[in-house]
């Protein structure tokens, strides 16, 4: 499956869950709150409508789940194209809201999707360090993300996490038990961020958005405590 291809195709509710992404979300509710003493902040600040970019730090595989996992709406995520072909794995991305990324074709076509699902009404969500933290903190972003805040016109959301490298860092294959939070911050007003997606001031975007995701992955390890 191709991006093309996904971004020919009717989208579903952006406010309301499939019955395949609900039951993942039931068993893993259960999982996590037991296992990861997991617990979620801010969800308050989150829109029950309208589209809206998350700007998450990425600790770990489980990031993407932790950070739906609250939520009444669905997330839609970028992940590898080469993926979708596989029995019950691709079955399951393409159930979960899940948008397919080539490597071999233009990052644009990726990019087009993004916008078009949240300015169709989804939340969608980016990890700008590209890889799994190597040691917990949050390391610096790539600035390709610029090209989705730029063309999407939504609010930003930063959100941390905390935890999750301690319970399934790279190499891991069990999780481990710990305590595992998450932080929704507040959004970027939406007239920071217009002046900031001007041409010449990317590094300020970056920066900005960088040091927000860094303050909510602070109070979520301070919630940890």
């Amino acid at each position: 499956m191709s991006s093309s291809v996904s971004s020919q195709a009717e989208l579903p509710s952006p406010t309301r869950r499939n019955w395949v992404w609900f039951s993942f979300q039931f068993v893993l509710r259960l999982v996590f709150t037991f296992w990861l003493r997991y617990r979620a902040s801010g969800l308050e600040k989150i829109p029950k409508t309208g589209g809206a970019l998350f700007i998450v730090n990425h600790q770990s595989y489980l990031d993407p789940l932790l950070v739906g996992l609250p939520l009444r709406r669905p997330v839609s995520y970028l992940a590898r194209d080469s993926l979708f072909p596989i029995p019950i794995v691709g079955w399951i991305v393409k159930n979960t809201y899940v948008m397919p990324l080539s490597r071999e074709a233009a990052s644009s076509s990726s990019i087009k999707e993004a916008v078009r699902r949240m300015k169709h009404g989804f939340l969608v969500g980016i990890f700008p360090e590209g890889t799994r933290t190597p040691d917990g903190s949050v390391h610096e972003f790539k600035p390709g993300f610029i090209a989705v805040v730029r063309r999407s016109k939504v609010p930003v959301y930063p959100v941390g996490i905390a935890g999750a490298y301690e319970a399934f860092p790279r190499g891991c294959w069990f999780l481990r038990p710990g305590k595992v939070r998450v932080v929704f911050g507040k959004p970027i007003p939406m007239e920071e961020l217009d002046q900031l997606t001007k041409r010449g001031r990317e590094d300020e975007l970056v920066a900005r958005i960088h040091q927000a995701v860094s303050a909510c992955h602070q109070k979520a390890e301070s919630l940890r405590n």
